[in-house]
């Protein structure tokens, strides 16, 4: 009989235990939408610029910010002693002009030649305009650039980026630098493990 009093006490405290379980199962509602359509960091339920460009630099509320298109840059080609023949290797350099203007219609380029200080002023200024122009047809030919956009300076060895007179200063100083300008704006892009400063040492 004892017994049995434990028993019946035990299954009336288990029944109890029972009715005091509380549903778990409801869901909370979301009220703001967290996605990020277009991958650029900011949620949906703040973004207010959805047509920002791919990697563009963009504030709290998806917006990117824009510059001015006015583009120097030295493109990393090698030319051999009293030469203007460039190697295929250096095209990916003339790709990214080739891209630029591609991208922005109204953009246009000046190609400035560059020469170090052998030979006398008027060869190298005859060849420094040849490098130049020789940049300008591959951008012509291999990527179908309008020619009515692009310029070709040459400059001798006026501009020389290096002073020393060593074999690595005449190196340096023969190259060519492309200056990019427009009327137009361009996305500033934001910094990410991929960029990469080109630099030349």
């Amino acid at each position: 009989m004892k017994y049995l009093m434990i028993l019946l006490t035990m299954l009336t405290a288990t029944g109890c235990a029972m009715n005091d379980v509380v549903e778990l199962t409801k869901h909370t509602e979301q009220n703001f939408n967290l996605t990020d359509m277009d991958r650029d960091g900011v949620i949906t339920a703040r973004e207010r610029c959805t047509d920002t460009i791919k990697g563009a630099e963009v504030d709290n509320y998806g917006c990117g910010s824009v510059k001015s298109i006015n583009e120097r840059q030295e493109l990393n080609i090698l030319f051999g002693n009293n030469s203007d023949i460039i190697d295929p290797q250096y095209y990916d350099q003339i790709e990214k002009i080739a891209n630029i203007l591609k991208a922005y219609p109204s953009t246009k380029v000046t190609i400035e030649g560059h020469t170090s200080k052998r030979g006398s002023y008027e060869l190298n200024l005859a060849l420094s305009q040849k490098r130049a122009k020789a940049v300008i047809e591959v951008l012509e030919n291999s990527f179908d650039i309008d020619p009515n956009r692009l310029n070709a300076i040459g400059y001798s060895f006026d501009r020389p980026v290096d002073d020393t007179g060593t074999t690595m200063a005449e190196e340096h100083n023969r190259r060519v630098m492309a200056q990019v300008t427009a009327d137009d704006t361009m996305p500033v892009m934001k910094w990410n493990i991929y960029t990469v400063d080109i630099q030349n040492n």
